[in-house]
């Protein structure tokens, strides 16, 4: 993911609606891909699910991870960005 950041485009729309778990190792891999993107003057917009999202809830992460409900409202929020 890391080189997705350094060679893509700036800003990155993850989509983890069809994902039915996530774990702590998941998790990490999120938070390490949102401080690498942001390092970069990038950012990313993560799409959710209610079990993901609970999850995300429970250690207090969806700001920070800009949970989206949809690809087309993170469209919208990278247009504010």
């Amino acid at each position: 993911m890391g080189k997705c950041i350094e060679d893509g485009p700036a800003h990155i729309i993850l989509d983890l609606s069809t994902i039915d778990f996530v774990d702590s190792s998941g998790l990490g891999a999120l938070v390490q891909l949102v401080k690498k993107a942001k390092g970069e003057g990038g950012s990313v917009q993560v799409v959710s699910n209610p079990r993901v999202t609970q999850t995300v809830k429970l250690v207090r992460l969806e700001q920070f991870l800009s949970l989206q409900p949809n690809v087309d409202a993170a469209v919208e929020n990278l247009k504010d960005t």
